[in-house]
């Protein structure tokens, strides 16, 4: 079972290194996220730069890199908790991708496709978080900040074992969002949910 783990942790990380964003705008002949907008490779910087459609793609695809891994570990019979290990791994393959310079996004959409196959009852809940954040402050960011701040709770509250991983993947996407963070502070963050004026 020790040698399933590392391979899943491995192949996870190989996973999380495919740039969904990279790859799209290479096959799309669309312009290159890691060089326009906020410069970050991910589904919300190709909605600003590329459109719905590109961006729709980036997202299923960065998801799926999350969700399948992870699935493959369950059907192993791997514990929970490493689930939770072998979906980090992924996520830090989408921040530090290997095949593109580990410069990589934020995670949030890895961070969601791993949390799927584990719990969909709390992944349901932060789903739920996202889109409310989203719909009140238009800011994208900040609807990933407080979803993941709460992801912990609602996982404490399901499945209680998972908890640690959970809050450990919590931790590195809040670090991600640092320049995000010191944007909205300083009103510099772009909506992306732009709201109408009343």
């Amino acid at each position: 079972m020790t040698l399933y783990i590392v391979m899943m942790i491995i192949i996870a990380y190989l996973c999380g290194s495919l740039s969904g964003a990279m790859i799209v705008s290479r096959m799309m002949h669309l312009s290159n996220p890691s060089e326009c907008g906020s410069h970050n490779p991910g589904a919300t910087n190709m909605l600003r730069i590329n459109g719905k459609l590109p961006a729709v793609i980036v997202l299923i695809f960065d998801m799926l890199k999350g969700t399948i891994p992870v699935y493959i570990a369950y059907r192993l019979g791997i514990a929970p908790f490493f689930l939770g290990i072998i979906g980090i791994a992924a996520c830090l393959g989408h921040i530090f991708p290997c095949f593109f310079h580990f410069r990589g996004g934020k995670g949030v959409a890895t961070a969601l496709g791993m949390m799927m196959p584990i719990g969909l009852d709390f992944t349901g809940c932060f789903i739920v978080t996202w889109l409310i954040v989203l719909l009140v402050t238009g800011y994208s960011s900040v609807a990933a900040i407080v979803g993941f701040l709460l992801a912990p709770f609602y996982v404490y509250l399901f499945k209680p074992e998972l908890t640690l991983p959970v809050a450990m993947l919590s931790c590195l996407i809040i670090i991600r969002h640092s320049s995000n963070i010191m944007r909205l502070f300083k009103n510099e963050e772009p909506k992306s949910l732009p709201l109408k004026k009343r």
